[in-house]
């Protein structure tokens, strides 16, 4: 019988004021399944990160990804939070619900994936 090791979190070097760093993603391999339940790899060509204005403990996210069934480009909108709930306190968490953003966040990304040349 084989055990795994586990991994240990790293001990935190940084203030408890300052969050963590905002996860990067470019390169990774994701998976989802389709509506019809079949599974769809795609990867995050590049992405977009921005503090959301007013506030340090949410940091939306514009994906710029590719499918890799047909290799069809498509773009995503999401989030991250800071964890307030233990086990994920103080660390980032994916958002699960819809992206709410104020407009001038939404002009700034536009802007962003315009100069990209992504739109």
């Amino acid at each position: 019988m084989i055990m795994s090791v586990h991994r240990k979190r790293k001990p935190e070097t940084r203030s408890a004021s300052q969050p963590p760093p905002v996860p990067k993603n470019i390169g990774k391999r994701k998976k989802l399944f389709s509506i019809h339940g079949q599974l769809r790899h795609f990867r995050i060509e590049d992405e977009i990160t921005r503090f959301q204005s007013g506030g340090k403990h949410k940091v939306i996210v514009f994906q710029k990804i590719r499918f890799e069934h047909n290799n069809r480009q498509e773009f995503r909108f999401g989030y991250y939070m800071l964890g307030v709930k233990q086990g994920m306190k103080g660390r980032w968490v994916w958002g699960q619900f819809c992206l709410m953003i104020p407009k001038k966040d939404l002009r700034a990304l536009i802007r962003e994936a315009k100069k990209r040349r992504w739109l």
